[in-house]
């Protein structure tokens, strides 16, 4: 026969299986407050004495151990930029001459190609060295790194 502790137990694993679907905390801040209900399930404790475990370990799981995590876990990164963020700092080469005025320019970075516009208004030539200094949608602000550049 399948007993109480069990039933909370079981509950406990399929919510931590979730936690990693859904990396929020707060399936396995149920987790945590389902294996609470399961020990005190264990200690034979009435129905209301787990549902009340239940409440504390989880409102103490998120608001006690989710902070923590929150706080040091995502230090830990080191302040990797992903994404369009990434871009700011490349090198990219201009496969098309960048003149503002004619809402011309394409410049190829990290293997993509993208609309470019010069962030100081210069005139800047085909096969030109650029570094990205900015990302606004679909658009890449950059300046020139050689001396390649012509001013209007």
């Amino acid at each position: 026969m399948v007993s109480a502790w069990h039933l909370w137990m079981i509950a406990a694993m399929l919510l931590f299986v979730a936690e990693i679907f859904i990396p929020t905390f707060v399936p396995a801040s149920f987790g945590i407050g389902c294996l609470i209900s399961s020990f005190a399930a264990f200690l034979d404790a009435g129905l209301n004495m787990q549902i009340a475990a239940f409440i504390a370990g989880t409102l103490g799981a998120f608001f006690g151990v989710r902070p923590f995590f929150t706080k040091y876990g995502y230090k830990a990164s080191g302040g990797v930029k992903t994404n369009v963020e990434a871009l700011i700092g490349k090198t990219g080469r201009v496969t098309e001459t960048i003149n503002d005025e004619l809402g011309s320019g394409r410049v190829a970075v990290g293997g993509d190609d993208w609309k470019a516009v010069a962030a100081d208004g210069s005139v800047i030539a085909r096969n030109s060295k650029v570094e990205v200094v900015g990302v606004e949608g679909v658009k890449v602000f950059v300046k020139p790194l050689e001396s390649t550049k012509r001013s209007l």
